[in-house]
């Protein structure tokens, strides 16, 4: 099981982490992704990391922006969010793969398996 925490109503050029914690597996041998959806617009993959945290991969359109990291050992993904833009507003998903790798592919939905539920992120401008 994966819950999102950490959302919520920001201004432009603001900050948020967003949390998820992760229930029943070992998440040590999982990479971890996070995706956001806004109204009408697909799902799309904004960072992930491979199971050591060693390796990450972000959209160009994010990188210097956003930032994905992992505490295994309190069974949690972060997703560090800065400068923050009207056009971040999404709900964003946490979501697990059943490879340890964060591979090229990582930024696709079908990498991963299981999803959270969301948590709403709002920047107002």
């Amino acid at each position: 099981r994966l819950v999102e925490s950490g959302g919520g109503l920001v201004h432009l050029g603001g900050s948020l982490r967003l949390s998820c914690a992760t229930f029943g597996f070992t998440l040590e041998e999982h990479a971890m992704g996070w995706f956001r959806q806004a109204p009408g617009k697909e799902r799309e993959g904004v960072a992930c990391i491979s199971d050591s945290g060693l390796s990450t991969r972000l959209p160009n359109s994010m990188e210097g922006r956003f930032t994905i990291s992992r505490d295994n050992a309190k069974n949690l993904v972060y997703l560090q969010m800065n400068n923050l833009k009207p056009e971040d507003t999404a709900i964003y998903y946490c979501a697990q793969s059943p490879f340890a790798t964060a591979q090229n592919l990582c930024l696709q939905r079908d990498f991963y398996d299981y999803w959270g539920q969301g948590t709403q992120v709002n920047v107002s401008s």
